[in-house]
């Protein structure tokens, strides 16, 4: 760009001439400059006038010139002016002319006086360049000259963009013109390469309008000052802080460790690789003494070239690594080695491919850094440079140790809470139930989330078989993560296990739970304060027989139940306080269920989650659950990824889906027993028949030793009224008897001179598991028996 001069003012000399070479204007400053008015001159040839009659008139045929040329005045004195000559063509085509100015002064020798001359201050030890209106140089002083690295004579007269590099020029001279046109000084910093040096320099530079006695702006002064050491000290800090900033936002070694790659390209190197000792390569440990080889794993890296194309490990990728390689040697040596040139060669020899690539992309400098923390070595960084043609210097060296310690103690974190976390996630998969039971009773399906971001914490669920064909289904969830949450969320689950297997009520089995929490809660405390220990729970039994679901929770979300072929429904359930708070009762509530009635009880992780509302994980949730579908399990993929973020759980998640089936009145038979011992035989006649029919005949001898057993038993020592209760499906025959007193039998072994007490002994040898219940109206004793042994 040029400036823009004002050709009609005084201050201009102003011509104009047709292609003909005829004068047709003549501006008053063209007069002032040669000496002939108007008059004389326009309707003239021009050559004579400009030339001096020798018929060499310097202007070119190209369309735009401009240059130092000598014109002669009136009075045939030569008078040396910069000149601008520009070809215009009318917009139809036709003939066109030049237009010629040139400023009055400033074109002839520089005399003493000039304001130009006195301005470059060739003692001062700042750079400082002079340039005039037209944006050439011209004079610089000794410090400049320096800089640029070419002496005065050979730079003056030419243009900022002919002595440096284009873009970088090229922004320079923008400062030039804006300073120029508008008179006001600039300030700005450039960072850039100059004279023959092989690093760049940081400059501060000013530049500030020069004008005449008449206040005219006659050229531009640039002054700079190389600032290069606190440039390169505010780049480095600004790097440490990024490096805080950027690198460890997240618990991933992985994602640590390309974190540390990617802060480090390309404001220390063209390329970085990030390759860690695999624990898993030395029994789980990482070792204290590194010796060559040293088989190290890619974990990440990056280059100032999309895709990463110098890179010759992948991602994920195992390589050994010998001595007289960067990484071995590197951490054989325990601290940072940098090579460069030759020695980077025969650094790299051991492999041809590194080699190929350092010759193919011209690396010439590289640095091994090890990333070590807490006294423990982790692996190593390797930096690499090819665009920048500068080598690692020693405040390179400092600058990467200083940003690669920061990242190794997030990288040992990571690692760390990784270990932790895989296993508390294996001690957590141990501790829940592999596969669910297959009962007469319901259809299950389970899934098990981790958290994505918090770790492993206490969820859990469980499905129990019970007494009578009926069944348990439990979730809970611990407060907290980690190690302590999968601990006490097995003992909580071992518990309601037991409690489970002595039959008890929802709503009491959750009042045992909580004294185990509060017991818990004490013994993490230590002495006189309360632990931390806290947990929530849903407990649910269903019964086949009779199609009714008992259900209590404590401080649990209500379990959502779908009736076949209607919509999904929040079960009205009193909420009861969470586990661990003690002294608060808990009430249970009791639905008859219709065979197909699917129910979904789950934690609060899947709901819950600061990115939605909770509304608006629940209608998710219940739009998953309305699409039909005939597998559970696919019903349960599909409210994951319904209901859950992009980005996984923030805790983790338990979810229990279950479908109930009934058991048909034709399995279930009873008998009213009267108190008369007399009447056990007719009783036992009776099974052997109901057997029978039901072409379970081979089981009819144990059936009816264990049913003659346990009616006499009932005779004897229970009280009226008596029930016999007969329950089977495929696999299973179950013998109940019930009474009103609240009395149970326990087993005991018979001395020698004993007559009795051997009845539930043999009732325990015979069967494969029998037991008690306590009702609301006594006790009920039961025994199954497994008609696959009978076979």
């Amino acid at each position: 760009m040029r400036p823009v001069y004002p050709f009609d003012d005084a201050a201009t000399a102003r011509v104009v001439i047709d292609d003909a070479g005829t004068l047709v204007e003549w501006n008053e400053g063209a007069q002032r400059l040669l000496g002939h008015t108007a008059t004389e001159v326009v309707g003239r040839p021009a050559v004579r006038l400009l030339a001096g009659g020798t018929g060499a008139l310097p202007v070119p045929t190209s369309a735009r010139w401009d240059g130092t040329v000598t014109l002669w005045h009136r009075d045939g004195r030569a008078v040396p002016v910069w000149l601008l000559a520009h070809h215009r063509r009318p917009r139809d085509g036709g003939p066109g002319d030049w237009l010629i100015v040139t400023p009055l002064e400033g074109g002839g020798p520089r005399a003493d006086e000039d304001p130009l001359a006195t301005a470059a201050l060739t003692q001062s030890p700042c750079a400082i360049a002079v340039y005039d209106e037209h944006l050439r140089l011209s004079r610089v002083n000794d410090a400049m000259a320096e800089v640029i690295g070419l002496p005065e004579e050979r730079i003056q007269g030419l243009r900022i963009t002919e002595i440096g590099g284009k873009t970088q020029s090229s922004e320079l001279e923008q400062y030039m013109l804006r300073v120029l046109t508008s008179g006001t000084a600039q300030d700005f910093q450039i960072y850039m390469r100059t004279g023959g040096e092989d690093a760049a320099h940081a400059w501060l530079a000013r530049m500030a309008p020069i004008t005449d006695t008449e206040g005219r702006v006659r050229g531009v002064c640039l002054a700079a000052h190389d600032f290069t050491e606190n440039y390169l000290a505010r780049e480095r800090l600004q790097l440490v802080n990024e490096a805080s900033v950027r690198i460890g936002t997240t618990l991933d070694v992985t994602r640590t460790a390309q974190e540390l790659a990617d802060v480090c390209v390309p404001a220390l190197a063209d390329f970085v690789s990030i390759d860690l000792l695999d624990p898993q390569e030395h029994g789980g440990e990482l070792p204290t003494a590194i010796v060559a080889p040293v088989r190290l794993r890619r974990a990440a890296h990056a280059s100032v070239q999309q895709g990463s194309p110098e890179a010759v490990a992948k991602p994920g990728q195992s390589d050994l690594y010998p001595a007289q390689s960067p990484q071995a040697d590197a951490l054989v040596a325990g601290r940072t080695l940098v090579a460069s040139d030759r020695a980077l060669e025969l650094w790299l020899a051991w492999d041809r491919t590194r080699t190929r690539r350092v010759q193919e992309y011209g690396i010439h400098s590289s640095m091994a850094v090890p990333i070590q923390a807490r006294g423990v070595t982790l692996g190593v960084a390797v930096l690499t440079r090819y665009r920048r043609i500068d080598p690692f210097t020693e405040d390179d060296v400092l600058l990467a140790e200083e940003v690669t310690a920061r990242a190794a103690v997030c990288i040992d974190n990571a690692r760390r809470f990784s270990r932790e976390r895989e296993t508390a996630l294996a001690l957590q998969r141990s501790l829940l139930p592999r596969k669910l039971p297959r009962t007469a009773a319901l259809e299950a399906a389970s899934r098990y989330l981790p958290a994505a971001r918090a770790g492993v914490g206490g969820d859990w669920f469980d499905v129990i078989p019970l007494s009578g064909m009926r069944v348990a289904m439990v979730v809970g969830d611990v407060v907290g993560h980690g190690i302590q949450a999968s601990a006490t969320m097995g003992r909580l689950r071992t518990a309601v296990r037991t409690l489970a297997d002595i039959d008890l009520a929802p709503d009491e089995l959750l009042t045992h739970l909580d004294d185990l929490v509060v017991r818990l809660s004490a013994e993490a405390g230590g002495e006189g304060s309360p632990g931390e220990v806290g947990a929530t729970c849903l407990y649910a039994v269903y019964d086949p027989v009779s199609r009714r679901c008992t259900l209590a929770r404590a401080g649990h979300p209500p379990p959502i139940m779908i009736r076949p072929g209607g919509p999904p429904e929040h079960i009205d359930l009193p909420a009861g306080p969470p586990l661990g708070l003690g002294g608060l009762p808990f009430e249970s509530a009791e639905f008859e269920l219709p065979e197909g009635t699917v129910l979904a009880l789950y934690t609060d992780g899947l709901t819950e989650n600061r990115e939605r509302d909770l509304d608006d994980s629940h209608r998710l949730l219940f739009d998953a659950l309305y699409a039909p579908s005939d597998s559970l399990d696919e019903t349960c993929d599909r409210i994951l990824h319904a209901v859950l973020p992009p980005g996984g759980a923030a805790d983790d998640v338990a979810l229990l889906l279950a479908r109930t089936q009934g058991l048909p009145a034709e399995q279930v038979s009873t008998w009213d027993i009267p108190a008369d011992p007399s009447l056990v035989a007719p009783i036992r006649k009776q099974v052997v028949e109901q057997l029978d029919t039901w072409n379970m005949s081979e089981a009819g001898f144990t059936a009816e030793l264990v049913v003659s057993e346990l009616v006499t038993n009932a005779i004897r020592y229970g009280a009226h009224p008596i029930r016999l209760r007969l329950i089977h499906d495929a696999a299973t025959l179950i013998c109940e008897v019930s009474d009103t007193n609240h009395t149970a039998p326990h087993l005991r072994r018979a001395k020698t001179w004993d007559e009795g007490g051997r009845g539930l002994l043999l009732v325990a040898q015979l069967t494969q598991r029998w037991g008690s219940r306590h009702t609301a109206d006594g006790k009920t004793i039961w025994a199954e028996l497994s008609l696959f042994d009978e076979a």
